[in-house]
């Protein structure tokens, strides 16, 4: 299958900044073919997230760290959560604003937020199984086990002992 147009265009003119930026405005995904400068340049990967937020993937390294345009891309798609630099790693209104559209991402938060109650019970209104991402202290929390039990009751393996043998816990696994 022949190369787009708009790739090969992009391959020709990677280092030209202004036409970089012309068309990571129209088609943000470009960025993956635009000049590795580029990739570190603040106004292009911003333009290219908010036209497409995968676009993130492309960005380099210091703007991974720029938390106004990962939160523009994870807001959006959630899963580019695990392109974020680990310095935002523990913001938990950028893990928040994902796991709004993934529970998923759960898998991508440093441990301190896999340790907070709000965090998990967001996570698993949307993917129950990710619990078992959740820090041990919260797979013993009754709050969460009710809670991920009645999204799922498979979730049940992944609960602590002391939480299985829990008699509300009992009740909702053996409930038809």
């Amino acid at each position: 299958m022949p190369e787009a147009i708009e790739v090969t265009n992009m391959k020709k003119k990677s280092d030209d900044r202004d036409y970089v930026l012309k068309a990571v405005s129209e088609n943000g995904k470009l960025l993956e073919f635009a000049e590795e400068k580029l990739h570190n340049d603040r106004e292009v990967v911003f333009t290219a997230v908010k036209n497409n937020p995968e676009a993130l993937e492309f960005a380099g390294n210091n703007l991974r760290k720029d938390r106004e345009i990962v939160y523009e891309s994870v807001s959006k798609l959630g899963w580019t959560y695990c392109y974020a630099d680990e310095s935002l790693k523990d913001d938990k209104e950028l893990l928040m604003s994902g796991l709004e559209k993934s529970g998923q991402i759960l898998y991508f938060a440093s441990p301190k937020m896999r340790d907070d109650k709000d965090v998990i019970l967001k996570a698993i209104e949307d993917k129950p199984i990710i619990i078992k991402y959740a820090s041990k202290r919260l797979r013993s929390d009754i709050d969460v086990g009710i809670s991920v039990m009645n999204k799922n009751k498979k979730c049940f393996k992944f609960l602590e002992p002391d939480l299985q043998n829990n008699e509300k816990i009992q009740e909702i696994k053996n409930a038809e």
